[in-house]
C-alpha cells in the first residue's frame, strides 16, 4: 500500500498539544504522570473508547506487539522509555497494518517511509515529542483508507461530545470537522420551495420537493451550513419511458444543407418569463409537516452529516411530488436548481405542504451552501455556479457536463455517451420525469409532458448534429465569468460518458475567474472516488468544506494542489501539478507515412491512403452486438483482421524515455470522400505490453468504511493493476466533414475533392512509458458512439498533409 495524503494541516507542537487537549486526549490527570511510558499508556487507553475496564484494556494491549518478543501489555509493565520503534510498531497496528505481513517489527520505520506515513524522527520521546507524534498518528491514514481519529470515531470516541453546548460545536481537529453529532437523532423533514417558474403552465408557480437532514442541535440554536445535491434521479426514474424514447443509431449519415451561419445566428438569449404571481404568505411556521424514511443518499454527504453539516436533496422540476416538466439542462432547470439555494439563504419562500398555504424558512442554517454530486448532479452544480447565485460558496462537481453539446454531440456529429448509444436529451428527460410514476399525477400531466418531449426531440436535431440555439441554451461555459463560488472538479481520464472535454473547457475558462479552483483527474470511468484506499479524498473535502462553509482558517486553498493526477502506469500513485496543459513547455510533432508516425521534420512521400467504411452485412451485425470486438479488430495490425482495410493506423518510434502527454492532441490534414458528406473519427493509442490500471476501482472490503458512529458505511475500493495488455486507447475524437470549422456552420463538400480539416481530440494527461509506441488510428464510423449507417463511403487522406501534435510537460522524477 502507498499512502497519498494531502489534507494534513502542518501543525507545530504547541498547537498540536492544544488540539489534543481540546478533544480530551490530553487531560488534567496526565499532568500527574511522572514518566513518558505512563503518559503513553494513558494515550493508548483512550484509543479503545469501547473498553471501560482495566481488564479489558489489558486484553487489548496484549493483542498488540510492541517488539518482536513482547506484547504491548508486557512491554508496558517494564518500560522506561518510549522509542520510536515501539511507538510505530504499535501505531501501525492501530492503523490496521499487520506485523510480518505489512511491516517488520524489527524496522517499522522502513514501512512508515515505504507507505508514505508521517512520523517523528526522535529515537526516544520526551513528553512533548510523544504528544506531537501521537497527534500525527491520529491524522495518519490506515490500511482501510481512514485516519486513526476516524477509526476511533467509528468506535465511539466522540459519543461523549454529543451533548456539548452549541458554542462547542462543531469541533475541528487538524483543520477538519469531527463527528460530534448524533446521527441517530437527525431531523428529517420535507418542504416545498416555490420556484420562479411555471413550466407546466397551470397558472401557479412550480413547487419543488426538498428533503432535508439536519443535526438535532439545530433545534437548540446551532446554525449549520448545507450540502445540497440536486439530483433528478432522487425521486425515482422511469426506465421504461427512457427505453421507449431511445433512438435508432443504425441510420445513414446524410448531407447537410450548406449554410452561412455565424454564432450570432444561433446564439441563445434569455428572455424574462411571464410568471403568475407568487403565492401569498399569510402564515409562517418553524415546523415542517412532512418527513421521510430513507433518502437516495451520497456517502460523502452521509460523512458530513455526522460532522455538523445539513444535507439537502432536491430532484427538481418534473419529479415526484414536484411541479413542472423535465427539460434536460435548459435555463428552467437551472432556475429550479438555484431556487433551493435562494430559499436556504432567505430569498425565496417554501411551504410545509403542496397546498402552499403555510410558509417555512430555513431558520436553522448559517446561509452557506455547497453543492455536491456526480454526473447530472455535478452538472446542475456547475449550472448553478454559473448564475453567480448568492450563498453558494463552493461546488464539488464530479464527472460534470459543462456543455450538453459536448455530451451528446461532437463537431457536427451525433456522438453518444459511451454505453448509451441512442440516448439524447429527450431520452434523459423521459427517464427523470418521475411524475409519470404516480398514476394520479400522470393522469393530469402526461399530455403536457409528451408535448414537451416532442419539442426536445425536434430541437435537439439528430438529423444534422449541428450546434444550434437549443444547445447554446445548454452551454454553461457561456456564463463562467459569473461564477463566484470556489470550485473543486473531479473527472475520470477514461470517462467516455461525460468525456474529458467537459472538465477541460471549464478548467480553461476558469483561469480568468478570480475564484479558488482545484482539479482532480483520476484514471477511472464515470465514478465517485470518495471511497478509494490510496487517496484521502474525503479528508480533502473535509478540509475544503470546513474552510468554505464554516470559514475555518485551515489553509485549504494553499495546501491542496491545483491539479492532482492519478498516474496511469503505477497503482496508488497521485502527483500534484500547478496546472493541466497551460504549462506544457514542448510538444511531440508528427507527420505520417505508410503505417508510420514520423517526426515533423521528416520528408514524406506525397500520396494518398485510402479506406472504406462499408462492412459486409454479417460482420457489421456482429459488431453491433460485440463492441469490444470491434475496437480490438480496429486496432489490430494483423492483415487478416476484418477491419484492416477500414481504417488507417500509424505507429511511432519506441519512446526513448517516459513522456508526459498533456492537454489537447490535435490532428490536421486533408481528406476526400466519394460523397458530398462524410465523417472522420480518431483514436490515439498507447502501444506496448504492460499492466494497466483497471478503469473501475476494485472492491477491497465491503462496507469497510464507517462514516460515523453507528452510522452508514461504504465499500473500500481502489484501482488495481490488471493483467498485461498490448495497447490502451488514450483518447479519441470525431468530426463531421461539413463542420470542419464550426459546429454551427455546415459547409459544402464536393465528392472526391480534398478538403483541409483540423480537429482537437479529447484532452489527456497520460504517461507514455519508455519503449512504448504512440498510434494514430483514423477511421469513420465509431460503433460505440456515432450513427452506424454502414454506407459505401470511400475516404482518401493525403499523407503529406496529416500532422499530429501532442503537448508535453517536463517529466519530474517519479
Amino acid at each position: 500500500m502507498k499512502n497519498n495524503q494531502f489534507a494534513i494541516v502542518p501543525t507545530d507542537s504547541e498547537t498540536a498539544i492544544a488540539e489534543l487537549t481540546k478533544i480530551q486526549f490530553i487531560t488534567a490527570d496526565m499532568r500527574a504522570l511522572t514518566t513518558v511510558p505512563a503518559v503513553y499508556r494513558a494515550l493508548l487507553a483512550k484509543s479503545f473508547p469501547e473498553v471501560h475496564s482495566e481488564a479489558g484494556l489489558t486484553h487489548k494491549f496484549a493483542n498488540l506487539m510492541a517488539t518482536s518478543q513482547h506484547t504491548l501489555a508486557e512491554w508496558l509493565d517494564s518500560a522506561t522509555i518510549v522509542s520510536n520503534q515501539v511507538f510505530y510498531n504499535v501505531g501501525l497496528q492501530l492503523l490496521g497494518f499487520l506485523p510480518g505481513q505489512d511491516f517488520d517489527l524489527a524496522d517499522p520505520l522502513l514501512a512508515m517511509r515505504d507507505i508514505h506515513l508521517p512520523m517523528v524522527g526522535e529515537s526516544a520521546f520526551d513528553r512533548e515529542s510523544l504528544y506531537y507524534a501521537w497527534y500525527l498518528l491520529l491524522n495518519t491514514r490506515g490500511v482501510q483508507g481512514q485516519t486513526l481519529i476516524e477509526l476511533l470515531t467509528t468506535r465511539g470516541f466522540f459519543a461523549p461530545f454529543y451533548q456539548r453546548d452549541k458554542d462547542q460545536q462543531p469541533l475541528f481537529f487538524n483543520g477538519k470537522a469531527q463527528a460530534v453529532f448524533d446521527t441517530d437523532k437527525l431531523i428529517r423533514e420535507v418542504v416545498y420551495v416555490e420556484a420562479p417558474l411555471d413550466t407546466d403552465h397551470d397558472g401557479q408557480r412550480d413547487l419543488l420537493k426538498v428533503e432535508i437532514l439536519r443535526p438535532a442541535a439545530t433545534n437548540h440554536g446551532l446554525k449549520v451550513p448545507v450540502l445540497y445535491t440536486a439530483s433528478p434521479y432522487n425521486q425515482g426514474i422511469d426506465d421504461q419511458a427512457g427505453k421507449a424514447q431511445m433512438h435508432d443509431v443504425d441510420v445513414p449519415l446524410t448531407a447537410k444543407t450548406p449554410d452561412h451561419n455565424t454564432y450570432a445566428d444561433i446564439e441563445f438569449n434569455a428572455t424574462a418569463p411571464n410568471l403568475p404571481a407568487a403565492r401569498p404568505v399569510d402564515e409562517t411556521t418553524t415546523e415542517a409537516e412532512e418527513s421521510f424514511g430513507r433518502e437516495r443518499s451520497y456517502t460523502l454527504n452521509d460523512y458530513f452529516l455526522a460532522r455538523g453539516f445539513a444535507v439537502v436533496y432536491a430532484a427538481g422540476i418534473g419529479s415526484v411530488d414536484s411541479d413542472g416538466l423535465a427539460p434536460t439542462g435548459d435555463e428552467d432547470e437551472t432556475a429550479s436548481t438555484i431556487a433551493i439555494i435562494e430559499w436556504l439563504t432567505g430569498k425565496r419562500n417554501a411551504f410545509t405542504t403542496r397546498d402552499g398555504d403555510i410558509a417555512i424558512k430555513a431558520w436553522w442554517t448559517n446561509g452557506s451552501v455547497a453543492m455536491t454530486g456526480r454526473s447530472y448532479l455535478g452538472t446542475l452544480a456547475t449550472a448553478a455556479a454559473t448564475t453567480g447565485v448568492d450563498g453558494l460558496k463552493t461546488i464539488i462537481s464530479e464527472a460534470a457536463i459543462s456543455s450538453w453539446y459536448d455530451y451528446y454531440r461532437d463537431n457536427g456529429l451525433v456522438v453518444a455517451p459511451d454505453t448509451f448509444q441512442g440516448e439524447d436529451t429527450d431520452v434523459l428527460a423521459a427517464e427523470v420525469f418521475s411524475r409519470s410514476l404516480k398514476a394520479g399525477d400522470a393522469h393530469h400531466i402526461q399530455a403536457k409532458f409528451d408535448q414537451k418531449l416532442a419539442e426536445l426531440t425536434t430541437d435537439q436535431d439528430r438529423d444534422t448534429g449541428s450546434y444550434n440555439r437549443f444547445w447554446d441554451e445548454r452551454n454553461y461555459l457561456k456564463n463562467v465569468d459569473k461564477i463566484k463560488a470556489d470550485i473543486v472538479m473531479v473527472h475520470g481520464l477514461n470517462d467516455w460518458n461525460v468525456k474529458p472535454r467537459n472538465v477541460a473547457n471549464l478548467w480553461d475558462k476558469l483561469q480568468a475567474v478570480p475564484v479558488a479552483k482545484k482539479l482532480i483527474l483520476h484514471q477511472g470511468q464515470h465514478i465517485y472516488i470518495n471511497n478509494l484506499q490510496s487517496l484521502d479524498f474525503t479528508d480533502v473535502m473535509n478540509l475544503w468544506l470546513s474552510h468554505e462553509l464554516y470559514g475555518l482558517d485551515n489553509h485549504a486553498d494553499g495546501l491542496l494542489p491545483n491539479v492532482l493526477v492519478q498516474d496511469n502506469t503505477a497503482a496508488e500513485t497521485w502527483t500534484a501539478h500547478d496546472n493541466w496543459w497551460e504549462d506544457a513547455d514542448k510538444s511531440l510533432d508528427f507527420k505520417v507515412q505508410y503505417k508510420e508516425l514520423v517526426p515533423a521534420d521528416h520528408e514524406v512521400d506525397q500520396r494518398a491512403a485510402h479506406f472504406t467504411d462499408k462492412l459486409p452485412n454479417k460482420l457489421f451485425q456482429h459488431y453491433q452486438q460485440h463492441l469490444d470486438a470491434w475496437q480490438n479488430d480496429l486496432l489490430s495490425e494483423d492483415k487478416s483482421s476484418p477491419l484492416y482495410n477500414h481504417r488507417l493506423l500509424f505507429k511511432s518510434w519506441q519512446a526513448p524515455a517516459d513522456q508526459l502527454l498533456v492537454g489537447r492532441p490535435k490532428v490536421s490534414g486533408s481528406v476526400a470522400v466519394n460523397q458530398n458528406f462524410g465523417m472522420l473519427s480518431f483514436m490515439l493509442i498507447d502501444f506496448g505490453l504492460a499492466q494497466r490500471l483497471t478503469v473501475s476501482p476494485q472492491l477491497i472490503a465491503a462496507k469497510a468504511l464507517d462514516l460515523g458512529y453507528h452510522w452508514r458505511e461504504d465499500d473500500l475500493k481502489d484501482f488495481k493493476l490488471a493483467p498485461a495488455t498490448p495497447f490502451k486507447m488514450i483518447t479519441k475524437g470525431h468530426l463531421n466533414l461539413q463542420n470542419r470549422h464550426e459546429p454551427w456552420h455546415a459547409e459544402a463538400i464536393q465528392p472526391n475533392q480534398f478538403n483541409d480539416f483540423s480537429v482537437e481530440l479529447q484532452p489527456i494527461f497520460h504517461r507514455l512509458l519508455a519503449g512504448h509506441q504512440l498510434g494514430l488510428v483514423i477511421y469513420a464510423t465509431d460503433m460505440k458512439m456515432t450513427v452506424r449507417g454502414n454506407q459505401d463511403l470511400q475516404y482518401s487522406l493525403n499523407l503529406n498533409d496529416i500532422q499530429l501534435q501532442i503537448p508535453l510537460k517536463t517529466l519530474s522524477a517519479k
